[in-house]
C-alpha cells in the first residue's frame, strides 16, 4: 500500500505486493464484537522485521479494534492474520503469546495488588525460566522497574504503569509488540517519554506497531504510518510523508491535534 517513493497510497494490489516476507501481515479483515456489525471493513495491514508502524485516524475508525482482531480478542469474520508466514488468525491469546506476539493494552494493563517484579513474572509465566534474561533485557530499557522491582503496582504514576505493562509485554520475547494507545492520559513530558522507550524498544530488535492518539507524534517515530477510516485504510506512507502531507494534514492531523491538546 506504500510506494517504493514515499507516495501516498491506498491500493490493496501494492499492499499484496509490497506485503510478502513481512513477519506481520493482516489481508482484508472484516471483523467486529457483534455478528453482523463489522468495525473494520476490508482492513490491510504489514509490518516488516524491525519496523515501527502507526496507526492513526478519527475516533471509531477501527484502530484498537484493528489490533485486538490481530490478537485474537476481537472475532475476524472474513480476511487473515498471519505471523511469518504462519495463519494465526482467531488463535487465542495465550497462543499468540507463545508464538511471539505481544499485546499492552490501553487501560488496565497491570496487576495493581502485585509488586513490579511479580507483574513482570506473569509476563513469563508460560516460561519461567526465562524470567531472570527477560528481567535484564527490560531493565535495559526501563531502570526504574529494576531500582522499584518492590513496589506495588498499584502505586505507580499513570507512565510508571505503562512502563510495568509494557515491560511485562516483552518478557515473551516477542517479535512483534502491539501497543494501544500507549501515551493515553499522560502528561506531556511523560508522553515522550513513553514515546522514547518505544523507539527504544524497537531498535532492541522488536518490531512494533502502534495506534496512537497523538497522531503528530507518532508519525514523527514510525517508519510506516496508517491512517484508518470507517475501518478500513485511508491513506498509507511512511510516517514523515503522511505527517507533511497537505491531504492528511488538512482531513486527520489538524482535528487529531484538536483533540489531543483538549
Amino acid at each position: 500500500m506504500s510506494t517504493q517513493d514515499g507516495e501516498l497510497s491506498t491500493s490493496r494490489d501494492t499492499h499484496l505486493a509490497e506485503a510478502e516476507g513481512a513477519v506481520l501481515r493482516a489481508d482484508d479483515l472484516i471483523a467486529g464484537y457483534l455478528p453482523g456489525v463489522n468495525i473494520l471493513n476490508r482492513a490491510d495491514l504489514y509490518c516488516r522485521e524491525g519496523e515501527l508502524v502507526g496507526i492513526i485516524g478519527p475516533n471509531g475508525a477501527g484502530k484498537s479494534t484493528l489490533l485486538k482482531a490481530l490478537f485474537g480478542l476481537v472475532k475476524v469474520h472474513s480476511g487473515t492474520v498471519t505471523l511469518r508466514g504462519e495463519e494465526i488468525t482467531n488463535l487465542r491469546a495465550d497462543a499468540l503469546v507463545t508464538k511471539g506476539l505481544g499485546f499492552v493494552p490501553q487501560t488496565n494493563n497491570v496487576f495493581p495488588s502485585l509488586t513490579i517484579a511479580e507483574n513482570l513474572q506473569m509476563g513469563c509465566y508460560q516460561a519461567p525460566q526465562k524470567y531472570a534474561e527477560r528481567f535484564d533485557f527490560v531493565a535495559s530499557i526501563f531502570p526504574a522497574l529494576a531500582q522499584r522491582r518492590s513496589q506495588r503496582a498499584g502505586s505507580l504514576s499513570g507512565g510508571e504503569r505503562q512502563m510495568v505493562a509494557m515491560g511485562r509485554a516483552l518478557m515473551m520475547e516477542p517479535s512483534v509488540l502491539l501497543l494501544d494507545e500507549p501515551s493515553a492520559g499522560l502528561s506531556p513530558a511523560l508522553q515522550d517519554e513513553v514515546f522514547v522507550q518505544t523507539r527504544a524498544i524497537n531498535k532492541a530488535g522488536v518490531s512494533v506497531i502502534m495506534v496512537e492518539q497523538n497522531a503528530a507524534r507518532c508519525l514523527q517515530i514510525c517508519d510506516r504510518g496508517y491512517v484508518l477510516d470507517q475501518g478500513r485504510n485511508a491513506y498509507t506512507a511512511k510516517g514523515q510523508d503522511l505527517a507533511n502531507d497537505p491531504k492528511v494534514i488538512e482531513l486527520y492531523l489538524g482535528t487529531l491535534a484538536g483533540r489531543h491538546n483538549k
